[in-house]
């Protein structure tokens, strides 16, 4: 039985046993890499899974966009009239239309 070759010298990587990583909600703690230091946007601290709270990162703003897009919706949205009243409201401009025929006539 072969034994294994020991490995080549001088091509991994330095390693930190105590490389500090840095998240975006100030949370830090040490760990081991190859990094001296690492920062990230989420961790434990801030993670939804983790906490249960809802937290919504949003870069392009797009959570902001859609709700400025609902609530434009809601305060434009028309009223619908029923049929019997857009034809009373066209009955009565017709009525007036005659009326002010009839009165110029005089």
């Amino acid at each position: 039985m072969k034994l294994a070759k020991s490995m080549k010298k001088n091509i991994h990587p330095t390693y930190y046993p105590k490389a500090k990583v840095s998240c975006a909600c100030g949370n830090t703690f040490y760990t081991g890499s190859t990094q001296e230091e690492i920062k990230t946007e989420l961790c434990s601290a801030c993670h939804p899974f983790y906490t249960g709270k809802q937290k919504l990162v949003d870069a392009a703003r797009r959570v902001e966009k859609f709700k400025a897009k609902t609530d434009a919706k809601a305060k434009s949205k028309v009223i619908v009239k029923s049929k019997t009243v857009k034809r009373a409201a066209k009955e009565k401009v017709r009525a007036e239309k005659r009326t002010e025929k009839t009165s110029s006539k005089k």
